[in-house]
């Protein structure tokens, strides 16, 4: 049975609201528990579909879950059944739930073999798996097309570090080789490594387990690689994505809204982007506050030509946050333009901004420029389904701000990523339900 989200706008919304738990740190360091025979307690886990998949598919590999509550939970990999690799329930789960390659480096590096189907996920663009492969190989791994399963099987009789450069910054193929690197013999170093926050937790967990990993926070990684890993206890930071979300939110139907325990410092540039389109975030002891906007105003680079917003690998700006961006702009005094450079239909969702009124130029795939309407004309109600997480979050704001009353079907998309999104905003005072189709 799918659901769609009824939104009626135009309501001001004001109040504090609190971040889940990261989404993709969740995943990164859920997969790490395969490293070890020993318990490993994580809390802060975002209780959304995506993280919830992964936890089903470890718990039928035979890792022992023990859930202390919905954001608490101990995971014990003591007593694997890898046969459950071999089966066809393994590979069609696999292919519904991208994280499900994030346990290709823990299964190879404790168990000398892995299975993986083509991830399922987001339908954004073509997000390739060569650079994990690729690190894999150079760690002394094979792997193999298995015909007629849609699998590839990846085998190493001893894995031993080396140096490699990485083909992309890819934050998933950097998760899987550092997991897959620190039960290798001998020291791996790793040139052009993803450094996102997730990364960093991901580091600093294996750490506690007994990992020897240094260069953290940089994109020159240095892991020695150890015999054996043992238990620990980790708390997932709030989910930048999602305060980079509420922050848009705010800024075009809020009035006055506090992020709750969030710091700046673990949003990377998100907020100075934000500041660029004349939004105001404030530190307080809380969190951030956004305080009402009557209006906002994009500025120009200092020769007066049109600003740019573009994504770029940690330290630059995610994107994740390109579709929310988008729709804020909409609203604000002057133009922008949006580039997307990673994944080529992330922006396909921008004709449905555009049936709402929106007055957008989509220049190709990866490129969009937006007039901001400066509050003067409001965005128009309509029907609506959501491509992918990200695009399903942009036009639920994008509805909260329309005249009249939408409706956003396949909102499951939305549930992959944003816990109980409906019941937080609803008690920020949004009219917004959920409907059974």
């Amino acid at each position: 049975m799918s659901s769609s989200f009824v939104i009626e706008g135009g309501y001001p919304l004001r109040g504090t609201i609190t971040p889940q738990g990261a989404k993709n740190e969740a995943l990164q360091v859920i997969s790490a528990c395969l490293l070890t025979e020993e318990e490993v307690h994580i809390t802060n886990i975002p209780d959304i579909l995506d993280v919830q998949n992964l936890i089903g598919l470890l718990h039928d590999m035979g890792v022992r879950t023990e859930k202390h509550n919905e954001h608490d939970y101990t995971f014990q990999a003591s007593e694997l059944n890898l046969s459950y690799l071999e089966s066809d329930e393994f590979v069609r789960r696999c292919s519904s739930l991208r994280g499900s390659v994030l346990t290709i480096g823990p299964l190879l590096a404790r168990f000398h073999r892995a299975v993986v189907a083509r991830p399922g996920g987001d339908k954004i663009g073509r997000r390739r798996l060569d650079t994990h492969f690729l690190g894999f190989g150079k760690l002394g791994a094979s792997y193999e097309a298995i015909k007629g399963r849609d699998v590839y099987e990846l085998k190493a009789d001893l894995l031993r570090g080396t140096y490699m450069l990485l083909d992309e910054a890819s934050v998933t193929g950097t998760a899987n080789i550092i997991m897959a690197a620190v039960l290798a013999e001998g020291t791996t170093k790793i040139y052009n490594a993803a450094c996102e926050p997730y990364i960093q937790q991901l580091c600093i967990l294996l750490n506690n387990m007994g990992a020897n990993i240094t260069g953290i926070a940089s994109n020159y990684l240095t892991i020695v690689g150890v015999e054996k890993l043992h238990g620990a206890t980790h708390r997932i930071l709030p989910d930048m994505i999602e305060v980079g979300s509420f922050i848009g939110m705010a800024a075009m139907v809020g009035d006055g809204i506090t992020i709750k325990d969030v710091r700046r410092d673990n949003l990377g540039i998100i907020p100075d982007i934000y500041e660029r389109l004349g939004i105001e975030v404030e530190d307080t002891d809380e969190g951030i506050f956004i305080p009402h906007h009557d209006r906002y105003e994009v500025s120009t680079f200092i020769d007066g030509t049109i600003m740019t917003i573009a994504d770029a690998p940690w330290p630059g700006l995610t994107p994740d946050l390109i579709s929310v961006f988008i729709v804020v702009a909409t609203q604000a005094k002057g133009s922008v333009l949006i580039h997307q450079k990673m994944f080529e239909s992330r922006l396909f969702f921008v004709d449905k901004l555009i049936d709402m009124g929106a007055q957008i130029i989509l220049c190709d795939p990866h490129r969009a420029v937006v007039v901001g309407h400066d509050h003067s004309l409001r965005l128009r109600a309509g029907r609506m389904s959501s491509p992918d997480i990200r695009a399903g979050i942009a036009l639920l704001i994008a509805a909260l701000s329309a005249e009249g009353k939408s409706q956003i079907a396949n909102i499951e998309q939305i549930d992959r990523g944003y816990e109980k999104i409906e019941e937080r905003l609803r008690a920020l005072g949004a009219h917004i339900e959920r409907k059974e189709d």
